[in-house]
């Protein structure tokens, strides 16, 4: 029952709901070449996706206050983060989420679509069903950049301090085997922010400034970035057990 491991289940249930956004509807597509979805089950999944990738980001900023508690201050690290301040943090996590994607769906579907209504990859996401409107959408590429900084951006920069203040107790201790441990409860962590972050920032780029990008490696890089954390946050995990 310590922190690390209900942060661990949040994550589980978050991965879970994740893939199961996609993962259904992408096997109907390789296996029974379903290749039709219902508009409002489009706009349901563009919510769940978009609003579960936030609740991910907010849960792997979350995991690194808990390692920067735990090496920083490890006498009062059960102390501070109890199992109520736990839940807490994570409804907060899932509050803002519900509060900031809710608005994306409910922005898109007063939309019109245009006759060309053709997705290029397996899941309907924000700016793949923005191209397909015959509109102007400027209002809801600029509230989705908001939505990306005010997640992504805020969520990497706590992420980015609390390990740069890791980094310096961590190169303060005494010994090299008190140094290699303290590094040794980070990786896990460290590794599955790569894996979440590094295909959502390049799905991202490709989404706003690839114009020229192949589509093949546009629709890669969009599946990737739904499958390989779901797929990898378990065995890395499991790993570190």
């Amino acid at each position: 029952h310590q922190p690390m491991y209900y942060l661990l289940a949040m994550l589980a249930i978050t991965d879970l709901v994740l893939s199961s956004s996609t993962q259904p509807k992408m096997l109907a597509i390789f296996w029974f070449h379903a290749h039709d979805i219902e508009y409002h089950a489009c706009l349901t999944q563009v919510f769940f996706i978009h609003a579960f990738s936030s609740v991910e980001s907010g849960m792997l900023m979350v995991m690194a206050l808990d390692r920067y508690v735990a090496i920083c201050f490890p006498l009062h690290h059960s102390s501070i983060l109890t199992p109520f301040v736990v839940g807490k943090l994570g409804a907060a996590v899932m509050m803002r989420a519900l509060l900031l994607v809710n608005p994306v769906s409910i922005m898109v579907s007063r939309l019109p679509f245009g006759p060309n209504q053709v997705i290029p990859q397996s899941y309907c996401e924000h700016m793949a069903v923005l191209k397909l409107v015959c509109a102007d959408t400027r209002i809801n590429r600029a509230y989705g950049l908001f939505v990306a900084f005010s997640v992504g951006g805020f969520d990497m920069l706590v992420i980015s301090i609390s390990y740069v203040i890791i980094l310096r107790t961590v190169l303060g201790l005494p010994s090299r085997e008190a140094r290699m441990k303290a590094f040794s409860t980070c990786a896990s962590h460290i590794c599955v922010i790569l894996a979440f972050y590094i295909p959502a920032l390049f799905t991202f780029l490709t989404h706003r400034f690839g114009r020229h990008v192949p589509r093949v490696v546009h629709i890669m890089l969009a599946n990737l970035y739904l499958l390989v954390p779901p797929m990898l946050n378990p065995i890395i995990y499991s790993m570190k057990t």
